[in-house]
This record gives structure tokens, sequence and C-alpha cells, in this order.
């Protein structure tokens, strides 16, 4: 047997281009799981037909060949020694596989990782801020001296002003690096010594710090008077010149980039890769002197000479490819800026419509910022319909508040926490907003101010029943999109079903042993019993390495199916082979991809070679802690000599740990 393992290795790394086209290599219970460097170089009609192969899949990144229990760890040692290949975890081909998804797909989820730590404060400060200032308009502004008005509203917004700080902070933690420098890169960016970015649109221009254009402009006495101080007083942009005449350097803006989202993660980002690198070449007694220092003046100057300013650019640009959409006629402009408007939000450049807005209120009608509510109103929608149709109780308890801050004009945390990482009920956002902004362009709905959107929209709407109708549209068509779209990334399961499995009480092993007789499989666990061709995993649902069932559990004690010997435990505790008395052979596989929470949620009571009866303990799994690392719990049943027997017959349906699912026919 030995020398099959041999030939199964030879095979497999010959069919996959040889060892220098492996970047990691690790297995579980049942495969060998691969990232591979060049797809290019793998012959798949190669690595069907290796020796014990039972077959193979691509999934995350990974190309995954199925051995099954006993015979893949035997593989791999092979695999590693003829290919001189290091020993790697699962979480390091894992790790490995996602450095290898798209750009696209690598963005959404570092934006994802940033902003979900931080929305709770996003959350408080935008329902606050929301629920303050649209009481305060609807009464007129009769609130502006109130005491109380003034205090809430001060720490209601502190989110929003300092979130530049909130960003590095958590972006840091992401990409590797030191939180604190992160947080202060967030600060260089919203330093209160620069020019706010709120400001910016309305200011007359730029002015160079102690030049003496900018002193006549002022009416100073002196280049020496025209400070940056005096140049912000006078409603200018403040500039330097590091180095006079060359582009970038020769006029760097003072401004400060509140309302920015991606320049703090892209400037964060780059200090992570700077940082890392000084710790590398930086002797140990001065790195901790040395990296901080020159890691934030490096990143710091990056920032503000070019990662700020390129963005800047972008926005004017963008502003004028908006004017003009909005030109468009029969709502065709309306519904093309409502469906780009969540994109500018998601690249930090949506508050230059201040500008733009503010250009239209002064000739009387701002017909972009019913869009926008539009837009608003589709990201709470897209979360309500994720509230719906998620059984996830971390998902409801993050969607629901996030849906309610979208509609009192608040979108980031509905789109960073909930619509963006889960991408379709992001595109769904999209179309609620194109059909919300198409109507809205068409009636030629506008409203007589800006910067309130959402439901607090009414108080300057101009005709508060088209905008009624426009928001109606807008959430009904985000809502139905994402109901059709969504699918939970755990599997739903039928009310009914669910309830009654919860009502079963977990079984004795007296009560196990009774429903089991030759020829038969009892539920090692309470729950549901379910197709194993259903379950989310290729492997198992392809029936590869046999049939059997798979239970929903809503017990965690996990019970012998069959009397008979241990034939293995996983080291990770996920997993068990049993060979019954009657010649069943038997694999339960707790969980999917559970091998990557290293064993954490898993008591293991008995051990190889073990004699078990029917009805005993083999482990204790904690549900809570498997679902709270996001796999699903559902747990495989394998007969896995399927092929000695003529036929398996299985019971779906709600099952006690104890009751016959599997009967079996030689």
């Amino acid at each position: 047997m030995a020398a099959e393992h041999e030939q199964a290795a030879r095979e497999i790394l010959a069919a996959i281009g040889g060892a220098d086209n492996v970047v990691s290599a690790a297995h579980c219970a049942t495969r060998l799981r691969l990232v591979i460097a060049d797809d290019s170089k793998v012959n798949m009609d190669a690595v069907e037909d290796c020796t014990l192969a039972k077959g193979n899949f691509q999934a995350a990144g990974q190309l995954q060949v199925i051995y099954g229990t006993g015979t893949v760890n035997k593989v791999f040692d092979e695999f590693c020694k003829q290919g001189n290949i290091s020993v790697g975890s699962t979480d390091d081909a894992k790790a490995a596989a996602a450095a290898k998804g798209n750009p696209i797909q690598r963005a959404t989820k570092a934006l994802g990782d940033v902003f979900v730590p931080i929305i709770p404060a996003i959350v408080a400060s935008g329902l606050m801020m929301g629920l303050t200032e649209g009481i305060n308009n609807a009464l007129g502004g009769a609130l502006d001296l109130n005491p109380w008005y003034v205090l809430i509203h001060t720490f209601s917004n502190a989110s929003f002003v300092f979130l530049q700080i909130l960003i590095g902070f958590s972006a840091a933690r992401v990409f590797g690096g030191n939180e604190f420098l992160g947080g202060v890169i967030g600060m260089i960016m919203n330093h209160t010594g620069l020019m706010n970015a709120w400001s910016i649109p309305g200011s007359l221009g730029t002015l160079e710090v102690g030049s003496e254009a900018a002193a006549q402009t002022l009416g100073l006495a002196s280049a020496a008077e025209a400070t940056a101080g005096a140049i912000q007083a006078g409603n200018y942009l403040p500039t330097v010149a590091l180095i006079p005449g060359l582009p970038l350097f020769g006029a760097v803006p003072l401004q400060g980039y509140q309302g920015h989202v991606i320049p703090v993660v892209v400037a964060v980002f780059l200090m992570c890769m700077i940082e890392k690198k000084l710790h590398e070449v930086v002797p140990d007694m001065f790195d901790l002197f040395v990296t901080p220092l020159c890691t934030v003046l490096v990143t710091g100057l990056a920032t503000m000479i070019v990662i700020g300013p390129i963005f800047s650019w972008v926005e004017e640009g963008v502003m004028e490819f908006f004017k003009i959409l909005l030109g468009i006629p029969f709502g065709l402009g309306g519904a093309l800026a409502g469906a780009i408007y969540p994109i500018t939000v998601v690249l930090g450049v949506h508050h230059m419509f201040n500008a733009l807005e503010a250009g239209l209120v002064a000739q009387g009608a701002d017909n972009f910022n019913p869009i926008i509510s539009a837009a608003n109103v589709a990201q709470g929608a897209a979360c309500f319909a994720v509230f719906v149709k998620t059984s996830s109780a971390k998902k409801k308890g993050l969607a629901l508040p996030s849906g309610i801050s979208s509609l009192l004009g608040i979108t980031e945390p509905a789109i960073y926490g909930v619509n963006l990482p889960a991408l379709k009920p992001f595109i769904a956002a999209i179309c609620g907003a194109a059909a919300g902004g198409a109507i809205a362009a068409f009636s030629g709905l506008y409203s007589i101010a800006y910067g309130i959107t959402g439901l607090f929209g009414y108080l300057i709407t101009a005709d508060p029943v088209r905008y009624t109708i426009v928001i109606a549209v807008a959430f009904a068509v985000s809502f139905a999109v994402t109901m059709v779209l969504y699918a939970d990334d755990e599997k739903t399961k039928a009310a009914a079903a669910r309830e009654a499995a919860k009502a079963a009480a977990p079984a004795t092993p007296a009560e196990v042993a009774a429903d089991y007789a030759a020829g038969t499989v009892v539920a090692p666990m309470t729950g549901e019993c379910i197709d194993m061709t259903t379950v989310p995993d290729p492997v198992f649902a392809s029936l590869a390495m046999g049939n059997g069932v798979a239970i929903e559990p809503t017990e965690g004690g996990i019970y012998a199916p069959v009397t008979g010997t241990i034939t293995m435990v996983a080291g990770t505790g996920h997993a068990v082979g049993l060979l019954a008395d009657d010649g069943t052979e038997i694999l339960i596989h707790a969980g999917i991809d559970t091998v990557e929470l290293n064993g954490e949620p898993f008591s293991v009571k008995v051990a190889a070679n073990d004699q078990v009866k029917a009805g005993q303990l083999l482990i204790e799994a904690d549900l809570d802690a498997i679902k709270a690392a996001g796999k699903p719990a559902t747990t495989m049943v394998i007969v896995t000599n399927t092929d000695d027997y003529k036929s398996v017959a299985q019971n779906y349906g709600p099952c006690k740990a104890g009751q016959k699912v599997v009967t079996l026919t030689k």
C-alpha cells in the first residue's frame, strides 16, 4: 500500500506541473488542498486519472483532490517528501488562495474588513445625527440655541468628524500594521490645521503660503503675513511649494479629507507596507524609533502630495460628468446618476456633490438631491431584505440598524457592513437607485435645499407626493431584487422543521442504541436529516466519498451511529471514522470547512482503535462557536464503502439522535 501512496503523490505532482507550481499545500480529513501558482500548467485530465484519487474540484482559489480518510494523509506526506514542499496548514492554504482572488474581490473584502469593526460607531452617530437634525429642521431651526440640542448634536457627529482616524486604525489592523500609526495617518488627513474638505467647494481658489500673490490678494502688508491660517480665513485653499515648479510638489494643497474613504485606506495600506519593510531592514536596536518615524513621515508626504490630490482631481472630473449626466432627457440621466452614486460613495468621492447641489440650489432647484435620497433608501431596503432572508442572528443584528440608518440618510453601515460584502444586495440597491432616480428625473422632482436625504428629505422636497413615489419605488425594487438574488451563506431551514428539531430532547445512549440494528445507521446528532447532495460542499454533495445523509444539528452531542471500532479521529476533532461490526464503514464529518477552526469547537471523547457501541458519545461540538466562525454546522454521515451495498435508503426529516436514518441492503 505504501507503494500506492508513493505512486499517487508522484502522479499528482506531475499533473499539477511540479513542486515549483505549488504555492501552498495542506490537507483535511478527506482531501488534498493545493494553491497553484499557474493554473495553465495543471493537466486536469491527468489529475482526474491519478492513482487513489476519487475526484477533484476547484473552489476558493484551491485545487482540492479527494482521497478519503486514512489515505489523504499518507498521500500528503509522500507529496511533501517527493516535492520537498513545506507542510502548511489549511489556514495557510486559505490565505494563499485568498491572495489569488481577482483585484475586485480582494478590494471588496478589504473594505468590508476595514469597516465592519467601526460600524457600531457610525450607526450610533448616524442615527443620533439624523434624528436631531431632522427634528430641528422640522421646527425651522428652533432648537439651534437649545442647550440639550447643542450638546447632543455636538457629539452626535463625532464619528463622522473623525472618521478618518477610525478608518486608519481599523485599516492598519487589516493590513497588518501598527493600529496607532494607522490612527496617526487618519489624524494627519483630518488635521484641524488643514482646510476642511467640506469648505473647499465654496472656497475662492488657491493661494500659496508665504507668497507675494497671496499677500496682495488678501490685502496683507507682506508675504510673511500670508500664513496658512490667514489664507483660510480669507476663504482660500492654502498650498505650499515644496519643490517650486515641479508637478505635484509645486503646489501641495493643505486640505483635509473629511468625508473621504478610499484615500485613507490607500494611505494606510502604503503605511503598512513601509512599516513591514522597515521592520525587516532596520536593526533591532534602532527599530523602536526609526521605523515609526520614517513610516509616518514617508506616508504622510505621499498622502498629502500624491494620494489626496489624485482623488481631488478624480472628484472634479466626476462632478463635471454628473452635470452632463443630469441633462440627459426622459429620466435616463436620473437612472444613470442613481446607479452610479452608490459607487461614488464606495470610492469616497461623493462629498463633491455638495458643490454641485449648492449651485443647483442657487438656481432654485436641486434635482440631484431626490436621486441621492432614492439611492440611500435603496441601500436600506436591501438591508431589510437581508434581515428577512438571513438565518444569522449576527447579520440580522447588523442589517436592521444599518437599514434604519440608510432611511435617515447615513448609508456607510449598510454599504460596508452588509450590502457590499455580500455584493448581490449592493447590486440590488443600485437597481433600486436607478429606478427611483429615473422617476425623479422624469417627473422633474427637485429639492429646495440640500444635505438632507431619506425620510428627512420630506423637509426640503418641492412635492411630497412625488417624493413618496420616488423613494417607494426605490425601496420596492431594491427589496424585491435582493429577495430574489440574495442567498444566505448559511443553509436556510424550514421554520417548522427547525422548531421541531429544536424541540427534540438530547438522546441518551440507551435511546440511541434502541433503533440500531445490523445493516442500519442511526443519526449521530439531533436535528434535521437532509439529502447530502444539497450540502454546499462539492466533495460531499457529489457523493465522491460515498452515499449517506447530512444533518442540520440543533444539539452538539455527536454519538456513535453504529457499534464497532474507531478507525480514525481527525487531529482537529471535526471528523471521526468507524468500522461497524457488520462491515459498514462510516465517516462523520462535523461541519463544512471546520478543519480551519483548529479543533477549538470540538471536545473528542474517543481515540483510534476504541471499541464503541451505538449511542456512545464520541464528540461534543460547540455549534454556536462553529456558526460564529462563519462555518455551516451541517454534519455529514457517509457510508464510505457504499459500493459494497445494492441500495442505500435514507429517512429524511426531523430526527433525534438514535433514530434510524440509513438502511443498507447487500
